[in-house]
Protein backbone atom coordinates (compact mmCIF):
# COMPACT_ATOMS: atom_id res chain seq x y z
CA UNK A 1 0.00 0.00 0.00
CA UNK A 2 2.56 2.29 0.94
CA UNK A 3 4.07 1.87 -2.93
CA UNK A 4 0.60 2.06 -4.28
CA UNK A 5 -0.10 5.55 -2.99
CA UNK A 6 3.78 6.47 -2.43
CA UNK A 7 3.11 7.33 1.02
CA UNK A 8 4.66 5.66 4.33
CA UNK A 9 1.33 4.56 6.41
CA UNK A 10 1.74 4.58 10.12
CA UNK A 11 1.27 0.99 11.44
CA UNK A 12 2.89 -1.57 13.36
CA UNK A 13 2.90 -5.16 11.83
CA UNK A 14 1.21 -7.69 13.35
CA UNK A 15 1.52 -10.85 14.46
CA UNK A 16 0.94 -13.96 13.47
CA UNK A 17 -0.17 -15.38 16.21
CA UNK A 18 -3.81 -13.47 17.23
CA UNK A 19 -6.91 -16.14 18.55
CA UNK A 20 -8.90 -15.36 15.37
CA UNK A 21 -9.09 -12.71 12.20
CA UNK A 22 -9.44 -8.94 13.72
CA UNK A 23 -9.89 -6.36 11.20
CA UNK A 24 -8.31 -3.17 11.59
CA UNK A 25 -9.04 0.07 9.49
CA UNK A 26 -7.57 3.42 8.76
CA UNK A 27 -8.27 6.13 7.13
CA UNK A 28 -6.14 8.99 5.86
CA UNK A 29 -5.99 12.10 3.89
CA UNK A 30 -4.22 12.02 0.84
CA UNK A 31 -3.23 14.69 -1.54
CA UNK A 32 -2.30 14.90 -4.74
CA UNK A 33 -1.43 18.58 -6.94
CA UNK A 34 -4.90 19.45 -6.40
CA UNK A 35 -6.70 16.10 -5.93
CA UNK A 36 -7.97 15.16 -2.20
CA UNK A 37 -8.25 11.40 -1.49
CA UNK A 38 -10.03 9.67 1.79
CA UNK A 39 -8.70 6.09 1.69
CA UNK A 40 -9.62 4.36 4.39
CA UNK A 41 -7.25 0.69 4.43
CA UNK A 42 -8.77 -2.63 5.70
CA UNK A 43 -6.55 -5.34 7.35
CA UNK A 44 -7.46 -8.72 7.92
CA UNK A 45 -4.85 -9.16 10.71
CA UNK A 46 -4.31 -12.81 11.36
CA UNK A 47 -6.35 -13.83 8.11
CA UNK A 48 -5.23 -17.69 7.38
CA UNK A 49 -2.97 -17.73 10.63
CA UNK A 50 -5.43 -20.27 12.72
CA UNK A 51 -5.14 -23.79 12.51
CA UNK A 52 -8.19 -23.95 12.28
CA UNK A 53 -9.52 -21.76 9.50
CA UNK A 54 -12.90 -23.15 8.69
CA UNK A 55 -14.52 -19.75 9.92
CA UNK A 56 -12.01 -17.15 8.88
CA UNK A 57 -14.06 -15.40 6.40
CA UNK A 58 -16.78 -14.49 9.00
CA UNK A 59 -15.55 -11.63 10.29
CA UNK A 60 -14.61 -10.17 7.25
CA UNK A 61 -18.33 -10.63 5.81
CA UNK A 62 -19.55 -9.51 9.40
CA UNK A 63 -17.32 -6.40 8.67
CA UNK A 64 -18.23 -5.69 5.10
CA UNK A 65 -22.17 -5.89 6.07
CA UNK A 66 -21.73 -3.64 8.91
CA UNK A 67 -20.83 -0.64 6.11
CA UNK A 68 -23.70 -2.11 4.12
CA UNK A 69 -25.85 -1.54 7.46
CA UNK A 70 -24.69 1.78 8.55
CA UNK A 71 -25.21 3.19 4.53
CA UNK A 72 -28.66 1.42 4.72
CA UNK A 73 -29.89 3.33 8.12
CA UNK A 74 -28.22 6.43 6.85
CA UNK A 75 -30.29 6.60 3.81
CA UNK A 76 -33.49 5.36 5.60
CA UNK A 77 -33.11 8.17 7.32
CA UNK A 78 -36.21 11.12 7.23
CA UNK A 79 -33.39 13.70 7.01
CA UNK A 80 -30.36 12.26 4.78
CA UNK A 81 -27.19 13.84 4.64
CA UNK A 82 -25.54 11.45 1.96
CA UNK A 83 -23.63 14.27 0.20
CA UNK A 84 -21.74 14.94 3.52
CA UNK A 85 -21.86 10.90 4.48
CA UNK A 86 -18.31 9.04 5.37
CA UNK A 87 -18.83 6.23 3.34
CA UNK A 88 -17.21 3.37 4.54
CA UNK A 89 -18.24 0.74 2.09
CA UNK A 90 -15.56 -1.65 0.73
CA UNK A 91 -14.65 -0.58 -2.60
CA UNK A 92 -12.31 -3.21 -3.67
CA UNK A 93 -10.73 -6.27 -2.19
CA UNK A 94 -6.80 -6.72 -2.82
CA UNK A 95 -6.79 -10.33 -2.27
CA UNK A 96 -3.39 -11.88 -2.36
CA UNK A 97 -2.54 -14.84 -3.36
CA UNK A 98 0.78 -16.81 -1.82
CA UNK A 99 3.27 -17.75 -4.99
CA UNK A 100 3.23 -21.45 -4.55
CA UNK A 101 3.84 -21.78 -8.18
CA UNK A 102 1.17 -24.98 -7.60
CA UNK A 103 -2.85 -23.82 -7.08
CA UNK A 104 -5.07 -21.95 -5.01
CA UNK A 105 -5.68 -23.23 -0.87
CA UNK A 106 -8.83 -24.16 0.02
CA UNK A 107 -8.80 -21.49 2.01
CA UNK A 108 -8.78 -18.53 -0.58
CA UNK A 109 -11.35 -20.50 -3.01
CA UNK A 110 -14.04 -20.33 -0.05
CA UNK A 111 -13.53 -16.96 1.20
CA UNK A 112 -13.39 -15.60 -2.50
CA UNK A 113 -16.60 -16.97 -2.79
CA UNK A 114 -18.01 -15.80 0.25
CA UNK A 115 -16.84 -11.73 -0.90
CA UNK A 116 -17.95 -12.28 -4.76
CA UNK A 117 -21.15 -10.97 -4.22
CA UNK A 118 -20.17 -8.13 -1.52
CA UNK A 119 -17.04 -6.44 -3.06
CA UNK A 120 -15.09 -6.14 -5.82
CA UNK A 121 -12.15 -8.40 -5.65
CA UNK A 122 -8.49 -8.04 -7.17
CA UNK A 123 -6.44 -11.01 -7.25
CA UNK A 124 -3.16 -10.73 -6.83
CA UNK A 125 0.04 -12.40 -6.40
CA UNK A 126 1.95 -11.53 -3.84
CA UNK A 127 5.78 -11.90 -3.99
CA UNK A 128 5.88 -12.58 -7.65
CA UNK A 129 9.85 -12.70 -7.97
CA UNK A 130 9.84 -15.89 -5.72
CA UNK A 131 8.79 -18.03 -8.67
CA UNK A 132 10.09 -17.71 -12.02
CA UNK A 133 8.74 -15.66 -15.50
CA UNK A 134 7.29 -19.59 -16.83
CA UNK A 135 6.05 -20.50 -13.18
CA UNK A 136 3.93 -17.45 -13.24
CA UNK A 137 2.44 -17.55 -16.56
CA UNK A 138 1.27 -21.24 -15.62
CA UNK A 139 0.02 -20.11 -12.06
CA UNK A 140 -1.90 -17.29 -13.77
CA UNK A 141 -3.67 -19.82 -16.30
CA UNK A 142 -3.93 -22.13 -12.82
CA UNK A 143 -5.22 -19.91 -10.77
CA UNK A 144 -8.02 -18.23 -13.77
CA UNK A 145 -9.01 -22.08 -14.43
CA UNK A 146 -9.94 -22.49 -10.62
CA UNK A 147 -11.43 -19.34 -9.84
CA UNK A 148 -14.02 -19.99 -12.93
CA UNK A 149 -14.42 -23.76 -12.43
CA UNK A 150 -14.98 -23.07 -8.84
CA UNK A 151 -17.63 -20.48 -9.64
CA UNK A 152 -15.47 -16.90 -8.10
CA UNK A 153 -16.63 -13.84 -9.52
CA UNK A 154 -13.57 -11.47 -9.28
CA UNK A 155 -13.95 -7.89 -10.49
CA UNK A 156 -13.66 -7.05 -14.44
CA UNK A 157 -12.86 -4.11 -15.41
CA UNK A 158 -15.55 -2.54 -17.57
CA UNK A 159 -15.15 -2.87 -21.23
CA UNK A 160 -18.82 -0.98 -22.43
CA UNK A 161 -16.99 2.56 -21.97
CA UNK A 162 -15.05 3.24 -25.57
CA UNK A 163 -12.60 5.60 -23.95
CA UNK A 164 -11.26 2.87 -21.65
CA UNK A 165 -11.92 -0.54 -23.34
CA UNK A 166 -9.24 -1.23 -24.91
CA UNK A 167 -7.24 -0.92 -22.31
CA UNK A 168 -9.42 -2.74 -19.69
CA UNK A 169 -9.88 -5.42 -22.06
CA UNK A 170 -5.97 -5.83 -22.33
CA UNK A 171 -5.48 -5.53 -18.65
CA UNK A 172 -8.62 -8.32 -17.81
CA UNK A 173 -5.99 -10.59 -20.14
CA UNK A 174 -3.32 -10.16 -17.29
CA UNK A 175 -5.71 -10.87 -14.19
CA UNK A 176 -4.10 -11.61 -11.66
CA UNK A 177 -1.88 -9.20 -11.05
CA UNK A 178 1.73 -10.65 -9.90
CA UNK A 179 3.12 -7.58 -8.12
CA UNK A 180 6.05 -6.39 -6.12
CA UNK A 181 6.77 -4.33 -3.64
CA UNK A 182 9.08 -2.03 -1.94
CA UNK A 183 9.56 1.98 -0.79
CA UNK A 184 13.43 1.79 -1.09
CA UNK A 185 14.89 4.01 -4.16
CA UNK A 186 17.84 3.05 -5.84
CA UNK A 187 19.61 4.79 -8.82
CA UNK A 188 19.33 2.83 -11.61
CA UNK A 189 21.16 4.29 -14.85
CA UNK A 190 20.45 7.93 -14.48
CA UNK A 191 16.88 7.68 -12.41
CA UNK A 192 16.41 6.92 -9.28
CA UNK A 193 13.35 4.12 -9.24
CA UNK A 194 11.74 1.96 -6.47
CA UNK A 195 13.40 -1.48 -6.36
CA UNK A 196 14.37 -4.33 -4.70
CA UNK A 197 17.87 -5.22 -4.61
CA UNK A 198 19.06 -9.09 -4.25
CA UNK A 199 22.50 -10.64 -4.40
CA UNK A 200 21.55 -11.66 -7.94
CA UNK A 201 20.61 -8.63 -9.30
CA UNK A 202 17.97 -5.47 -9.21
CA UNK A 203 13.74 -6.24 -9.38
CA UNK A 204 12.41 -2.85 -10.42
CA UNK A 205 8.87 -2.75 -8.91
CA UNK A 206 7.53 0.02 -11.77
CA UNK A 207 9.18 -2.31 -14.97
CA UNK A 208 6.45 -4.02 -16.56
CA UNK A 209 8.91 -6.31 -17.52
CA UNK A 210 9.32 -7.63 -13.67
CA UNK A 211 5.85 -7.32 -12.15
CA UNK A 212 2.32 -6.14 -12.61
CA UNK A 213 2.60 -3.45 -10.54
CA UNK A 214 2.04 -0.71 -12.70
CA UNK A 215 -0.67 -2.26 -14.39
CA UNK A 216 -2.08 -2.51 -10.79
CA UNK A 217 -1.71 1.08 -10.02
CA UNK A 218 -3.28 2.38 -13.54
CA UNK A 219 -6.02 -0.01 -13.22
CA UNK A 220 -7.40 0.98 -9.49
CA UNK A 221 -6.38 4.27 -9.05
CA UNK A 222 -6.22 6.34 -12.46
CA UNK A 223 -8.68 4.25 -14.85
CA UNK A 224 -11.54 2.29 -13.11
CA UNK A 225 -11.81 4.04 -9.40
CA UNK A 226 -15.12 5.27 -10.03
CA UNK A 227 -16.49 2.07 -11.80
CA UNK A 228 -15.37 0.48 -7.88
CA UNK A 229 -16.98 2.86 -6.34
CA UNK A 230 -20.27 2.63 -8.65
CA UNK A 231 -19.75 -1.40 -8.77
CA UNK A 232 -19.91 -1.01 -5.28
CA UNK A 233 -23.23 0.69 -4.77
CA UNK A 234 -25.25 -0.28 -7.73
CA UNK A 235 -24.41 -4.00 -7.66
CA UNK A 236 -23.02 -5.36 -3.96
CA UNK A 237 -25.25 -2.83 -2.05
CA UNK A 238 -28.09 -2.69 -4.30
CA UNK A 239 -28.22 -6.71 -3.71
CA UNK A 240 -27.67 -6.65 0.49
CA UNK A 241 -30.18 -3.42 0.38
CA UNK A 242 -32.93 -5.67 -1.33
CA UNK A 243 -32.24 -8.60 0.67
CA UNK A 244 -32.25 -6.62 3.95
CA UNK A 245 -35.66 -4.98 3.20
CA UNK A 246 -37.50 -8.09 1.50
CA UNK A 247 -36.08 -9.70 5.31
CA UNK A 248 -38.42 -6.27 6.83
CA UNK A 249 -41.38 -7.10 4.38
CA UNK A 250 -41.06 -4.73 1.87
CA UNK A 251 -41.56 -5.51 -2.06
CA UNK A 252 -42.19 -3.84 -5.12
CA UNK A 253 -45.40 -5.53 -6.03
CA UNK A 254 -48.00 -7.29 -4.62
CA UNK A 255 -49.46 -10.64 -5.32
CA UNK A 256 -51.45 -9.36 -7.93
CA UNK A 257 -48.62 -7.08 -9.39
CA UNK A 258 -49.89 -4.17 -8.26
CA UNK A 259 -47.52 -1.64 -6.31
CA UNK A 260 -46.94 -2.26 -3.12
CA UNK A 261 -47.87 0.51 -0.62
CA UNK A 262 -45.03 1.77 1.80
CA UNK A 263 -47.69 2.69 4.29
CA UNK A 264 -49.86 -0.66 4.05
CA UNK A 265 -46.22 -2.36 4.37
CA UNK A 266 -45.23 -0.62 7.23
CA UNK A 267 -48.58 -1.30 8.98
CA UNK A 268 -48.65 -5.02 7.81
CA UNK A 269 -44.88 -5.37 9.29
CA UNK A 270 -46.32 -2.91 12.43
CA UNK A 271 -49.18 -5.57 12.73
CA UNK A 272 -46.89 -8.42 12.78
CA UNK A 273 -44.32 -7.13 15.01
CA UNK A 274 -47.37 -6.04 17.32
CA UNK A 275 -48.40 -9.86 17.19
CA UNK A 276 -45.18 -11.37 17.51
CA UNK A 277 -44.96 -9.37 20.45
CA UNK A 278 -48.08 -10.17 22.07
CA UNK A 279 -47.49 -13.92 21.35
CA UNK A 280 -44.30 -13.55 23.51
CA UNK A 281 -45.75 -11.53 25.81
CA UNK A 282 -48.60 -13.93 26.50
CA UNK A 283 -45.59 -16.52 25.93
CA UNK A 284 -43.57 -15.27 29.06
CA UNK A 285 -46.53 -14.63 31.34
CA UNK A 286 -47.56 -18.01 30.76
CA UNK A 287 -43.63 -19.54 31.90
CA UNK A 288 -43.85 -17.20 34.73
CA UNK A 289 -47.08 -18.21 35.80
CA UNK A 290 -45.40 -21.65 35.43
CA UNK A 291 -42.34 -21.26 37.34
CA UNK A 292 -44.65 -19.34 40.01
CA UNK A 293 -46.49 -22.72 40.62
CA UNK A 294 -42.89 -24.60 40.37
CA UNK A 295 -42.00 -22.04 42.54
CA UNK A 296 -45.31 -22.54 45.09
CA UNK A 297 -45.19 -26.48 44.90
CA UNK A 298 -41.21 -26.43 45.72
CA UNK A 299 -41.90 -24.17 49.10
CA UNK A 300 -44.89 -26.28 49.94
CA UNK A 301 -42.81 -29.48 49.55
CA UNK A 302 -40.06 -27.80 51.44
CA UNK A 303 -42.63 -26.72 54.38
CA UNK A 304 -44.16 -30.12 54.67
CA UNK A 305 -40.36 -31.17 54.98
CA UNK A 306 -39.50 -28.75 57.54
CA UNK A 307 -43.42 -29.96 59.46
CA UNK A 308 -42.28 -33.50 59.06
CA UNK A 309 -38.85 -32.52 60.58
CA UNK A 310 -40.32 -30.07 63.20
CA UNK A 311 -42.28 -33.32 64.08
CA UNK A 312 -39.85 -35.86 64.39
CA UNK A 313 -37.94 -33.22 66.63
CA UNK A 314 -40.49 -32.82 68.73
CA UNK A 315 -41.07 -36.44 69.06
CA UNK A 316 -37.71 -37.59 69.78
CA UNK A 317 -37.63 -34.54 72.36
CA UNK A 318 -40.53 -35.70 74.24
CA UNK A 319 -39.08 -39.29 74.25
CA UNK A 320 -35.46 -37.99 75.50
CA UNK A 321 -37.61 -35.88 78.12
CA UNK A 322 -39.47 -38.77 79.07
CA UNK A 323 -36.60 -41.12 79.94
CA UNK A 324 -34.99 -38.14 82.01
CA UNK A 325 -37.85 -37.82 84.00
CA UNK A 326 -37.98 -41.52 84.40
CA UNK A 327 -34.46 -41.67 85.45
CA UNK A 328 -35.10 -38.97 87.82
CA UNK A 329 -37.81 -40.87 89.06
CA UNK A 330 -35.65 -43.99 89.72
CA UNK A 331 -33.00 -41.45 91.04
CA UNK A 332 -35.33 -39.98 93.59
CA UNK A 333 -36.89 -43.38 94.72
CA UNK A 334 -33.10 -44.29 94.95
CA UNK A 335 -32.12 -41.27 97.21
CA UNK A 336 -35.25 -42.08 99.09
CA UNK A 337 -34.59 -45.75 99.85
CA UNK A 338 -30.92 -44.42 100.72
CA UNK A 339 -32.48 -42.05 103.48
CA UNK A 340 -34.66 -44.61 105.09
CA UNK A 341 -32.05 -47.17 104.65
CA UNK A 342 -29.72 -44.33 106.62
CA UNK A 343 -32.33 -43.93 109.28
CA UNK A 344 -32.81 -46.80 110.31
CA UNK A 345 -29.20 -47.56 110.72
CA UNK A 346 -28.78 -44.50 112.88
CA UNK A 347 -31.52 -45.48 115.03
CA UNK A 348 -30.29 -49.39 115.40
CA UNK A 349 -26.89 -47.52 115.88
CA UNK A 350 -28.25 -44.99 118.85
CA UNK A 351 -30.72 -48.24 120.08
CA UNK A 352 -27.15 -50.29 120.51
CA UNK A 353 -25.01 -47.49 122.38
CA UNK A 354 -28.12 -47.33 124.80
CA UNK A 355 -27.79 -50.79 125.65
CA UNK A 356 -23.97 -51.03 126.01
CA UNK A 357 -24.07 -48.25 128.15
CA UNK A 358 -26.77 -49.64 130.32
CA UNK A 359 -25.08 -53.14 130.87
CA UNK A 360 -21.59 -50.99 132.00
CA UNK A 361 -23.58 -49.56 134.14
CA UNK A 362 -24.57 -52.61 135.88
CA UNK A 363 -21.27 -54.45 135.35
CA UNK A 364 -19.72 -51.20 137.72
CA UNK A 365 -22.82 -51.52 140.52
CA UNK A 366 -21.88 -55.58 140.82
CA UNK A 367 -18.45 -54.83 141.17
CA UNK A 368 -19.09 -52.40 143.98
CA UNK A 369 -21.30 -55.24 145.49
CA UNK A 370 -18.75 -57.47 145.63
CA UNK A 371 -16.13 -55.41 147.21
Amino acid sequence: MDTLFNTKFEGDPASHSQPGVQLKSSTYDLQESNVNLKLTIVSTVGFGDQINKEDSYKPIVEFIDAQFEAYLQEELKIKRVLHNYHDTRIHACLYFIAPTGHSLKSLDLVTMKKLDSKVNIIPIIAKSDAISKSELTKFKIKITSELVSNGVQIYQFPTDDESVAEINGTMNAHLPFAVIGSTEEMKIGNKMMKARQYPWGTVQVENEAHCDFVKLREMLIRVNMEDLREQTHTRHYELYRRCKLEEMGFKDTDPDSKPFSLQETYEAKRNEFLGELQKKEEAMRQMFVQRVKEKEAELKEAEKELHEKFDRLKKLHQDEKKKLEDKKKSLDDEVNAFKQRKTAAELLQSQAQQAGGSQTLKRDKERKNFF
